[in-house]
């Protein structure tokens, strides 16, 4: 009878100091989602061949030399509070210059904290192969939808 109990001690012991495990599923940082959009009919999505993207004082983003894609997500960076891009097309280039505001957020303790970038705004942009942009959210808190219209 003793061992029994000393067993189910034991037992109870290693199940009640064991602990769940640390494993992030959640979502972390969202990118910035930019979508290319027919500059002539502006519900038409046209996709565009990119030469290559690149985060100004930064390396190019690779992934995206030589693509055609209608969509692109792109980084902020986290420790500004803005981020200026080169994106390539067909030969010419645009620089974009995005400025926000930055809120971290505690998501768990295995994942830690995640930015939400808030009042997202084109300050500048040049127009050698962009036309215009639309925004269609200025808080980026999310990877699904295109938080940014470009026409072109």
């Amino acid at each position: 009878m003793k061992k029994y109990f000393t067993l189910i001690v034991l037992s109870l012991t290693l199940v009640l100091s064991c602990e769940k495990d640390d494993i992030c599923l959640d979502n972390t940082t969202p990118n910035l989602i930019l979508k290319f959009y027919d500059f002539e009919k502006d519900t038409i999505v046209k996709k565009v061949l990119i030469d290559s993207i690149k985060a100004i004082d930064n390396a190019i983003i690779e992934g995206y030399t030589k693509k055609t894609l209608d969509s692109i997500l792109i980084p902020l960076d986290l420790n500004e509070f803005k981020t200026v891009y080169k994106i390539s097309s067909g030969g010419k280039s645009d620089t974009i210059y995005f400025s926000y505001g930055r809120n971290d957020v505690f998501v768990s303790r295995s994942c830690g904290y995640k930015t939400i970038f808030e009042n997202l705004k084109i300050d500048s942009f040049t127009n050698n192969w962009i036309k215009s942009y639309n925004i269609n959210n200025t808080t980026i808190n999310n990877d699904t939808t295109a938080h940014i219209n470009i026409y072109h």
